[in-house]
């Protein structure tokens, strides 16, 4: 199943997070039915990933936003594996640094674009500057509503340059939130996840909603749709990225490209070869 057309944002229309059910999860009753789809369709990304590092025509830029503990390291883990690390970069974009905050908002994220033949993945991205920077008021409203229009135009020319981009909105409910903040306090191996900013930040969940709405709405674009990921159940999420991944990389249309040297030259010296043993 394709599930670009269900989870895209259509460009223009405006988005109410709470019309959207962040337990949805298609047609698959259970992680279980699930697996076998999701180990076939992480076969073929590592198939057409093989392709487009080779034909060198296009890249992948895979942003991922989303609700503390949606699941966008999950997402690394579970899908982008199917990535061979050689042609395969993930970017965290956290707080500026001094040098970065001298320049424009895209100038730190212009240099970690994916070159052809590359995937990049950014977990937290250029979207922070309309997130973060409207939340905490760390710029006047006039600045980040201008952005909006920058990051179109910028990711415009970025797809007019051979980058396709898949965009991921991680969408967890308040409740299922909590409980995932719970698993990390109950379990020594994920206590390491726990930060001091989970419930301060989950205090402003309102207008957390509202600046993702707001993101959503005048962000998604023809040439770099926004897609919702229902993220409830984790497997639903991956299966659902990968998806939408595998069917923009088929969408590229790519083709192995022909050998560099004379073939009949090198077959008649692997011919010799065996003969010598």
């Amino acid at each position: 199943m394709d599930y670009r057309e269900e989870l895209m944002i259509k460009p223009g229309s405006k988005v109410r997070l709470a019309d959207i059910d962040p337990g949805f999860h298609g047609h698959h009753e259970s992680h279980e039915r699930a697996m076998p789809e999701l180990g076939e369709t992480l076969g073929e990304i590592t198939r057409l990933q093989e392709m487009l590092y080779a034909e060198k025509k296009h890249a992948l830029l895979v942003v991922l936003q989303g609700i503390d503990a949606a699941g966008k390291d999950g997402v690394c883990w579970h899908v982008i594996q199917a990535m061979n690390p050689q042609g395969t970069a993930v970017t965290g974009f956290k707080q500026p640094s001094h040098e970065e905050l001298a320049h424009d908002f895209l100038w730190r994220i212009h240099k970690k674009v994916p070159g052809l033949g590359q995937v990049g993945v950014f977990n937290r991205s250029h979207y922070e500057d309309v997130l973060v920077v409207r939340v905490h008021k760390l710029v006047p409203k006039h600045v980040w509503e201008m952005r909006y229009e920058a990051i179109n135009a910028f990711e415009k020319g970025l797809t007019k340059a051979g980058v396709s981009i898949v965009k991921f909105f991680l969408y967890i409910s308040k409740e299922e939130q909590l409980e995932r903040f719970k698993r990390r306090l109950d379990d020594p191996a994920r206590r390491w996840k726990i930060s001091e900013s989970d419930y301060s930040e989950r205090a402003l969940w309102d207008d957390y909603v509202e600046a993702y709405e707001a993101m959503l709405s005048n962000c998604s674009t023809k040439e770099a749709p926004w897609y919702v990921l229902p993220s409830n159940h984790k497997w639903f999420r991956n299966l659902a990225a990968s998806n939408i991944i595998l069917e923009t990389l088929r969408a590229m249309d790519m083709k192995a490209p022909e050998p560099t040297v004379d073939i009949d030259a090198i077959r008649a010296k692997y011919h010799e070869a065996e003969k010598e043993g």
